[in-house]
């Protein structure tokens, strides 16, 4: 099993209701965010190209912030999605410094917390929060290791694009172009 996520960039409208939908799952304090929403504009005039794109913890294969964790607070679990455990944290923001994504912030109660992939809802087959608010549909969650699964058929049939590809982290967060 290997969880990963697609955005379809041609379908989101920037809404941030998937925004919304992380705080009030994860209880996310007020200030903080674990998502956010993009919109880049490429090209020159008149030939510009807007992209809108929910951004989140990539959930790389190859993620600094596991290697750079001296506590092992940030860790791997099932199915590949990195999860953080606040008890574990020291606070010290060697993964914040890690991440090419910038997607660590700092909790108010002092540890450092980022995406889950819903870790508790998606154990229970249930959606992510993000997914099961999106009113465009674009966000697509599942197991890249099931071909069967949605995000392994888009991904089989969509151009897609991961973001700073020569980090070498080998994200699992997908963005359909």
């Amino acid at each position: 099993m290997r969880y990963a996520m697609a955005i379809d960039t041609k379908k989101c409208v920037g809404c941030s209701d998937c925004v919304v939908a992380c705080q009030t799952e994860n209880f996310v304090p007020i200030g903080s965010s674990r998502d956010w929403i993009v919109e880049e504009v490429n090209g020159r005039f008149p030939k510009l190209r807007m992209e809108i794109r929910s951004e989140r913890c990539n959930h790389c294969k190859n993620a600094p912030c596991v290697r750079t964790c001296p506590t092992g607070s940030s860790h791997y679990s099932d199915g590949g999605i990195i999860l953080t455990i606040p008890e574990k944290c020291i606070g010290c923001g060697a993964c914040v410094i890690s991440c090419p994504y910038d997607a660590r912030y700092r909790h108010t109660e002092g540890y450092i917390d980022k995406c889950s992939f819903c870790h508790h809802r998606v154990t229970q087959g249930l959606p992510t929060a993000c997914e099961a608010v999106c009113p465009t549909y674009c966000i697509i969650f599942g197991d890249l290791n099931d071909p069967e699964s949605e995000i392994s058929k888009v991904l089989q049939t969509r151009e897609y694009k991961t973001l700073i590809p020569h980090a070498g982290t080998e994200p699992q967060h997908f963005f359909l172009i």
